[in-house]
């Protein structure tokens, strides 16, 4: 057995193209090249007080609490000390762009489409069989049989069972269209008349609809979906020219192609 292998940068490269990672990488590249390019444009800049932050943020997120774990991640990683704040730069500067473009049109956005931020918590039981699914519907409603006696006896899911069928809060893209258009227009608290999908007869309690409101979470979201369509146009808008070594596709490859 090899006691120690030596791996070269050639070797990486011819990995990622037997790997087919390589479209994938061209495009994160220039996706970077063109958030830097937009920032320099729009005059962003960093100071060093956000740096630091950007830079403890991400070390809060790969939990490394201590120096050693940050030495010893960078190593795993094949990182320099200066890689690691490059990268908190470019995420630096990739939040502030989204933010310069987009900011004033999140609150527009929200408020056009505030139905889809809205949340309901539900309880499910999904059947196979519609007129067991109608008989027991009536039973709840007249009262006969609670929804958790339902849930421990019809649902297969050990955790969702003990929950009682809980699906906690769900917005309406979470639902098929034809469960969502009956569980937003219920009167909390409300059981709805069984709904058949391909996946079953869903008996369905809906206990509360939540009023949606613009927090942090949620404009971060709007304005990252903004950001991400940006970057797609960008990346549709330009050419990347590669230079590999031993280009697969030479004009000698493409003959052998065309005549197999």
């Amino acid at each position: 057995m090899i006691g120690v292998l030596n791996i070269a940068n050639e070797d990486i490269i011819y990995h990622l193209k037997l790997s087919c990672q390589i479209p994938s990488l061209l495009e994160a590249i220039a996706t970077r090249k063109i958030i830097l390019d937009a920032a320099e444009k729009a005059g962003i800049e960093v100071e060093t007080e956000e740096l630091q932050q950007a830079a403890d943020n991400m070390r809060l997120a790969n939990k490394l609490v201590k120096a050693e774990d940050t030495w010893t991640w960078l190593e795993k990683h094949h990182l320099s000390l200066d890689d690691f704040e490059e990268i908190a730069k470019t995420n630096l500067i990739s939040a502030k762009l989204a933010n310069h473009l987009f900011a004033d049109k999140v609150e527009p956005f929200f408020y056009a489409h505030q139905i889809d931020y809205t949340g309901a918590v539900t309880y499910e039981v999904v059947l196979d069989d519609e007129d067991l699914a109608l008989e027991i519907f009536y039973a709840l409603q007249e009262g006969e049989i609670s929804f958790q006696e339902i849930a421990r006896q019809y649902i297969q899911n050990p955790e969702i069972r003990r929950a009682g069928g809980y699906q906690g809060i769900r917005h309406r893209n979470d639902f098929r269209p034809e469960i969502a258009a009956a569980v937003f227009a219920a009167t909390p608290p409300q059981i709805i008349k069984p709904i058949i999908t391909p996946k079953g007869v869903h008996i369905i309690v809906v206990e509360e609809i939540i009023k949606p409101q613009l927090d942090e979470n949620i404009r971060l979201k709007i304005m990252g979906d903004f950001f991400s369509n940006w970057l797609q146009q960008q990346l549709t808008a330009v050419e990347i020219v590669v230079q590999l070594q031993n280009n697969i596709n030479s004009q000698s490859s493409k003959e052998l192609l065309e005549s197999a």
